[in-house]
């Protein structure tokens, strides 16, 4: 299923990614509801309405991000960006419709929440989700995904596959922590390399939108290594293998 046919699913409504990203982008917080208390770092639900669409968002303010001691203070909310950027690059819509924006408690990432069944996450799944964490095993080996729990894996009511929480990636050091071990060492599918192909060419090119925007959010060193991680990826044309740290997020879930 391809989202950009049928849409996001929120708040029982499906709209287009296009929409949404609209909504997102210019609409209004209508209603604040809280603090969302799973969250490692400060995230709200609230409500975004614009002319006649109302859609239930997650906003993650960037002054209420935990400092960590491998990641530069206040950089999350860009990196969850990228992460959207990079998705929506490899035309995969993993990451739902994001925007980095104003809001109330100061900038930050605004990101559409998708309806799902929380018991529902990458430990339920069965093989009929196969293809789908395929490309999401490809997506975060490249943008370094230090932070890949069972519980980041969603499924809309129409049975696609998001991910959420992309806040600690892109790091110049090797992060990746993932539960997602599937195809470790198996070779990636032509579609799936083709498609990230496209993206290097696009990445490596100064003059492309996605790299201009991309240059917007992470650092030199971040985007040359964000390079080689693709280079290593389209060389070895396999999944990466679990190395010698520590491999899986804590908890998983």
């Amino acid at each position: 299923m391809n989202p950009q046919d049928n849409g996001p699913q929120s708040d029982n409504q499906i709209i287009s990614a296009a929409r949404a990203l609209e909504v997102l982008q210019k609409g209004e917080i209508a209603v604040e509801h809280g603090l969302l208390r799973w969250s490692s770092n400060y995230a709200f639900l609230v409500t975004i309405a614009h002319e006649d669409i109302e859609v239930t968002t997650v906003y993650k303010p960037q002054r209420g991000e935990r400092p960590l001691w491998d990641f530069p203070d206040g950089t999350l909310c860009y990196r969850e960006m990228a992460s959207f950027l990079t998705s929506e690059e490899l035309g995969w819509q993993i990451v739902p419709p994001t925007v980095l924006r104003e809001g109330s408690r100061g900038l930050g990432t605004f990101q559409l929440f998708i309806d799902h069944d929380p018991d529902v996450n990458y430990f339920t799944f069965d093989e009929t989700q196969q293809p789908q964490l395929m490309r999401m095993a490809a997506l975060d080996a490249i943008i370094n995904n230090a932070d890949r729990k069972g519980g980041h894996c969603i499924l809309d009511g129409q049975g696609h596959l998001w991910g959420i929480d992309h806040g600690i990636t892109f790091n110049t050091a090797h992060k990746l922590r993932t539960v997602i071990w599937d195809f470790a060492g198996q070779a990636i599918p032509a579609n799936i390399l083709e498609d990230i192909g496209r993206l290097c060419a696009n990445l490596n090119d100064t003059n492309t939108s996605y790299r201009k925007q991309v240059q917007e959010l992470l650092t030199n060193s971040e985007i040359a290594a964000f390079q080689r991680r693709i280079d290593r990826l389209m060389s070895a044309s396999r999944y990466p293998l679990p190395g010698s740290g520590p491999n899986y997020p804590w908890p998983p879930v």
